[in-house]
């Protein structure tokens, strides 16, 4: 536009200086064209400039318009705001003078009840107190009911796969049972050479592997060797094996034959608890810990060999925290080793405390030595993980044919519970059946009522888990029966 104007501003000079010579050349027709487009130009430029100048006219009236209509709408809210406030406040005045209408009220009942009953209030209120308390006992047993069944339905479907699962995972080919060190001998001659010279033989013996060789046993052809270190009586059994077919026993051959045992027994221990560890999936742990961890493959606990017990409960921690969402890693760490305790057996502590300290000692997570810390539960449980071993090594122990229980422990046991179920008032007979794993109480129908039984039944379990210690789980089943006799002649 710019380069428009100069140039029209060029040719009206032109065209001005053409007309003052008053000349009729070529020149001046130009310029007189030149002079009439620009007129042309400039009348629609201006009538373009008239429209834009409408059309924002109107753009500005519209928006005019609606802010007028905004500001209406805006007076018209805080009319009603104002209305709603006015009306709050009567209602609240409305509200507090009600208020006071029933405390008066409340007051005028009071004083007339206590004047009819001839009861203070704190006598009235105990009253309905000791009605409420007998209200609250039945809702309570029929609440305990109701969600006792929620959860049975709820968890029922879910904790029978988890275990199945688990118990899989941890099932082993074959049960432990017990056994004792014991070497078959051809003949009783043998006997005497073990025996040597004035008994140096059997001195020697004793004294190099730390056991007691018993020759008088019940059967014949049969030596029994007795230590309280397993370790020390499989390392003798082995040894006296070499001896009796070697046939040369004497001290010098003793010597070598028992070094040779203690070696072949070091070598089967870290074997075993490296084997172990790699079963459950665990690797870089401290050599140390594998080769003690091979010292349970020769010790019993109740008929159980505690290297399986530790494996299967291992399993079935790390089975459990897959499914739960815990740490398998340390579950798997915790089961195998939460009994690593029994291997320190010439200290003094439990099981629990020996160890901790040896977890600690061989730098375990502090997750791990919580698991061993708790899964008899010597302490409050801190994580998911010291649950999952805890519930790992109880299946492990309960399953059937995992232990042995000695006659004067299982009637202990089953006395124990007895006796905790017939304490509680209202109880007439307890029976402990099917083992120790359910006890029926039968209740005086005249004392314990229908809601009772359900509350009782809550509270003998409560006792039978903070009193006692037992494998697997004890059912609790109450029995309340009513009857009515009568003869007809």
């Amino acid at each position: 536009m710019f380069d428009a104007r100069h140039r029209r501003s060029k040719d009206q000079n032109r065209v001005v200086v053409s007309v003052g010579t008053g000349s009729d050349s070529p020149d001046s027709a130009n310029a007189r064209e030149i002079v009439q487009d620009a007129r042309d130009e400039a009348f629609r430029i201006k009538k373009t400039a008239e429209e834009e100048a409408r059309l924002i006219r109107e753009e500005s009236l519209e928006i005019e318009k609606r802010i007028a209509q905004k500001e209406d709408s805006l007076d018209q809210k805080a009319s009603q705001i104002a209305r709603l406030e006015k009306e709050l406040a009567t209602t609240i005045l409305s509200y507090k003078k009600q208020e006071q209408e029933l405390i008066k009220v409340r007051q005028d009942l009071v004083k007339k009840l206590e004047r009819v009953t001839s009861l203070t209030s704190e006598e009235a209120k105990k009253l309905i107190i000791e009605n409420l308390d007998g209200d609250l006992a039945s809702e309570k047993a029929k609440r305990i009911k109701e969600i006792e069944e929620e959860i049975k339905a709820a968890a029922q479907e879910k904790g029978r796969e988890i275990l199945v699962n688990s118990m899989i995972a941890g099932a082993t080919d074959w049960v432990a049972e017990y056994t004792v060190s014991t070497v078959k001998l051809e003949s009783d001659d043998i006997k005497g050479r073990i025996i040597g010279k004035e008994g140096r033989n059997i001195r020697a013996f004793e004294l190099l592997t730390g056991v007691d060789v018993e020759l008088d046993s019940d059967v014949a052809g049969e030596v029994r060797l007795s230590s309280f270190d397993p370790v020390r009586r499989e390392i003798a059994r082995i040894a006296l094996e070499w001896l009796v077919k070697d046939a040369r026993i004497q001290p010098t051959r003793i010597e070598q034959l028992v070094q040779r045992a203690k070696e072949l027994v070091q070598k089967d221990m870290s074997e075993a608890g490296a084997k172990a560890a790699h079963e459950l999936g665990l690797y870089n742990l401290p050599q140390e810990a594998l080769d003690r961890l091979g010292r349970l493959k020769f010790r019993y606990s109740y008929g159980q060999n505690q290297l399986i017990a530790a494996l299967e409960t291992g399993k079935i921690a790390k089975k459990i925290a897959e499914e739960v969402g815990a740490d398998p890693v340390i579950c798997a760490t915790g089961g195998l080793f939460h009994d690593i305790g029994k291997t320190e057996m010439e200290k003094e502590g439990t099981h629990v405390q020996l160890g901790v300290e040896l977890a600690k000692k061989w730098g375990f997570p502090q997750a791990v030595v919580s698991c061993i810390a708790q899964h008899h539960e010597d302490e409050p449980f801190t994580s998911i993980e010291s649950i999952v071993v805890h519930l790992g090594d109880a299946i492990s122990g309960a399953r059937p044919g995992a232990r042995h229980e000695a006659v004067e422990d299982y009637i202990k046991r089953l006395t124990d519970i007895e006796k905790i179920a017939a304490s509680f008032p209202g109880v007439d007979k307890a029976y402990a059946i099917q083992a120790g794993r359910e006890i029926r109480v039968i209740v005086k129908p005249d004392i314990v009522d229908d809601d009772g039984i359900v509350n009782l039944a809550h509270d003998i379990r409560e006792r039978l888990e903070h009193e006692l210690t037992y494998p697997g789980q004890i059912t609790v089943t109450v029995i309340r029966e009513t009857r009515a006799v009568d003869i007809a002649k």
